[in-house]
């Protein structure tokens, strides 16, 4: 299990590290595509500073969860591990609830599922 748990944290860190790309460096390109439906096309130009802004804030959860990668004991591992990982399931859950529920799906659940095999490991 715990080859699975890291896996699932990997993949969670490269999901947030694809979202900090879109939003900090593609946010008029690639952006545009990925979020099409949240924004209208005419917003993205605007709203560039505010996307770099949140693209930021994932590139900080990706760097917590590789970080747990690097730390040796294996009970601070799992602890940093899941509490980043509970940093993106809330929101995961808030974007739901305020933008689209289709974040839920994307976000906080393949964080939830990496909590889960965190704690069986």
């Amino acid at each position: 299990m715990e080859i699975v748990a890291n896996i699932l944290v990997g993949l969670v860190a490269l999901e947030h590290l694809y979202i900090l790309y879109l939003e900090m460096f593609a946010w008029e390109t690639k952006g545009k595509k990925a979020f099409k439906g949240s924004l209208k096309p005419e917003l993205f130009a605007p709203t560039k500073v505010l996307a770099a802004n949140q693209g930021l804030y994932n590139g900080f959860l990706a760097a917590g969860l590789i970080w747990s990668f690097f730390i040796t004991d294996i009970s601070w591992s799992t602890n940093v591990a899941v509490f980043f990982l509970t940093c993106v399931i809330v929101a995961g859950v808030y974007g739901a609830v305020t933008a689209t529920k289709k974040i839920f799906f994307i976000q906080a659940l393949p964080a939830l599922l990496a909590v889960g095999a965190m704690l069986l490991k």
